[in-house]
């Protein structure tokens, strides 16, 4: 046996010489050292016609969804300060507005004190309200009005701007597989068109003078080609555009046409049989002479798959793979699917069937079954499902789950801690390498896109920074991104930390008063001034943010004490703030910088905050958290994040 390595450019004598044991790392490190990196076939295609490809390019969402905040059920917007005293014994009346709101129907009369509107689900919320109550829980009243008995929460049964696709986010990363959720989430978006991996033209042909195709007469000594169908069928489930040529008997001459029309019309080639060392396969003989650099592996440590041989000609891989059926698909799923998807912009595969603990407590509807959508994470101890928290109306709690657990009818919860069965909407869940739990920023896009690039997953989920910070003492996460200020110290984040987490430095973002550009009312004032002035005015209507943000912070710092005209109207994020000024369903509110300036709004700078990261010490070693930390710090992504209006620290 030849121990100096496997025959390239060989002639035909030495060509003979083969079954030189690689290890499997070996001979897959050579097969892509041979044909990677290279430049990927990419076109542009209508949405209709991009399933099942790959997204060539990272998709970046250019509008809020939903673009206003809107109702959730059938029922009437009312404001949450008018029923805080509501209860069995002290119903509330409201005297109901002059229009009904509908999908489509832009609100024109605000909700002021003792009024409410009706309103149907999916309608804008109008000016004023910031809660809907049910119409199941009212009861009708002579002269337009209801009455109610039971007090709302701010934010009840709404669904605010931007809290399910914000403008500026990544929607999809490139290498995404694009199917009938992710196709939903573009048009969401009102994208038409995106930008694919062509799928590999891979030709796949038989070889062996036993082989008979099914459907045909068995004669005597011959077997069916099973090998032809189900390499195609494997072919087509990893990304590639599958063309079986047929089979063919093992005549050099006929062979070698065959084999060499076919990789000048596709972009791979595929054989099974004719890898083991006997006189009638010739396969291998042919495959050293059709281009550079030939055959670099023929034999690997695998069982089954002993047999196998790869091999790039002239760019384009060639694999003869085992005859046996069991060998020739386990060597596939094993070697060359890797390679496969990587041709077709896909992701790597990995197939998953877990049980995971919910980390949280999932409140549930006595009565009915329910399915709560979660996303898998790695946490200390095994699996972690994330619950989805955007709400039914989101696309992307579908499009970005990994899976949904059930629970039963009889049960109002799943408590914290429970180790359920997660039911996989794919097989080909792949755990993220890089988990990030906390408050949620678009600068995080700049920050994660060469991991991505790098061919590691990454999820972020967004539970603000307090949220962040009790999953990072859970052991749920990697880093937790915050951004809170201490009073007492006049310092952002470090007082919040415990033991076993540490402070990595982020970025600086600005944050400040947003309006409407031209209202006189902030012009060229400073933050505290633009306040005063929103307070001695009984009209000016502000927006909040959700208690555990930041932000919420800096605004009580502001109001200090003083809770304004919409002060319970509280969205979840910067962008659901800029919408609703935009749409002027509020005069001011606080938000950053960069998502001021995206929508045109004016903006009065207060406090440079300090937007960094929560580090669970214990997985600081490992990659993909060291991937993160080195990007960082890296001069492309400082220059990335200075350009999208952040500062680096």
């Amino acid at each position: 046996m030849n121990k100096s390595g496997p025959a390239s450019s060989r002639d035909g004598a030495d060509q003979d010489q083969f079954l030189t044991i690689l290890s499997r790392e070996e001979a897959l490190a050579r097969f892509e050292a041979a044909l990677f990196p290279r430049e990927l076939a990419v076109e542009e295609r209508a949405l209709s016609d991009a399933l099942g490809l790959a997204l060539a390019s990272d998709v970046v969402a250019a509008m809020d969804v939903p673009p206003f905040d809107r109702s959730n059920v059938d029922g009437f917007a009312v404001r949450s300060a008018d029923l805080e005293a509501a209860g069995e014994a002290s119903p509330v009346h409201l005297r109901l507005n002059d229009e009904t709101i509908a999908c489509g129907t832009a609100p024109e009369l605000p909700v002021v004190q003792g009024s409410a509107t009706p309103i149907a689900t999916g309608g804008p919320i109008p000016r004023g309200a910031d809660a809907v109550v049910m119409i199941e829980h009212t009861q009708p009243l002579r002269n337009d009005a209801i009455e109610i008995r039971r007090a709302v929460s701010p934010g009840q049964f709404v669904s605010y701007a931007g809290s399910d696709i914000a403008r500026g986010e990544i929607l999809l990363r490139a290498g995404t597989l694009v199917g009938s959720r992710e196709i939903g989430m573009l048009a969401a978006s009102g994208i038409a068109r995106v930008l694919v991996t062509k799928k590999p033209r891979v030709a796949i042909i038989s070889t062996g003078d036993e082989l008979v195709q099914p459907g045909l007469p068995l004669r005597p000594a011959a077997i069916y080609d099973t090998n032809g169908a189900i390499v195609a069928a494997a072919v087509s489930e990893n990304g590639g555009d599958a063309v079986f040529l047929g089979a063919f008997p093992d005549e050099e001459d006929r062979l070698e046409a065959v084999m060499r029309e076919a990789l000048a019309t596709s972009d791979m080639l595929l054989l099974s049989g004719g890898t083991s060392k006997g006189e009638g396969d010739v396969s291998h003989r042919i495959v050293a002479r059709l281009g550079k650099p030939g055959i670099v592996a023929h034999g690997v440590a695998l069982k089954p798959g002993k047999p196998l041989c790869l091999a790039v000609c002239d760019g384009k891989p060639v694999v003869i793979l085992p005859g046996f059926p069991t060998s020739a698909m386990f060597t596939f799923h094993d070697m060359i699917v890797p390679v496969l998807r990587r041709l077709a912009g896909l992701p790597p595969r990995n197939d998953a069937r877990v049980t995971a603990k919910v980390p949280v407590r999932i409140a549930s509807e006595l009565g009915r079954t329910e399915f709560v959508m979660v996303s898998l994470v790695e946490g200390d101890e095994g699996l972690i499902a994330y619950p989805s928290g955007k709400g039914s109306g989101a696309i992307t709690s579908f499009a970005q789950a990994d899976g949904f657990l059930k629970i039963d009818a009889l049960a109002d919860q799943m408590p914290a801690g429970t180790d359920t069965e997660v039911m996989l909407f794919t097989p080909h869940v792949r755990v993220p390498d890089l988990v990030i739990v906390g408050s949620h920023c678009t600068g995080l896009d700049v920050v994660t896109a060469p991991l991505a690039r790098a061919g590691l997953s990454v999820r972020s989920i967004s539970v603000g920074s307090l949220g962040g910070l009790a999953a990072a003492r859970r052991g749920e996460c990697d880093l937790a991104p915050i951004h809170l200020f201490d009073e007492k110290t006049d310092t952002y984040n470090t007082p919040f930390l415990v033991p076993g987490l540490e402070l990595v430095p982020g970025y600086r973002r600005m944050q400040g008063i947003v309006f409407r550009a031209g209202d006189e009312r902030f012009e060229g004032l400073s933050a505290e001034d633009a306040v005063r002035a929103a307070l001695k005015d009984p009209s000016c209507l502000m927006v909040n943010r959700n208690q555990g943000a930041g932000t919420r912070i800096l605004i009580d710092r502001l109001l200090d004490g003083v809770k304004p005209d919409g002060y319970w109207n509280q969205p979840r994020s910067h962008n659901a703030v800029a919408a609703a000024l935009a749409q002027k369903r509020a005069d001011w509110g606080m938000t950053i910088a960069p998502v001021a300036r995206a929508a045109g709004l004016g903006f009065i700078p207060f406090a440079e905050e300090h937007y960094d990261f929560a580090l669970v010490t214990a997985r600081k070693p490992r990659p993909a958290v060291r991937a993160f930390l080195d990007s960082l710090t890296s001069p492309e992504t400082r220059a990335a994040l200075e350009r999208a209006g952040f500062r680096p620290a």
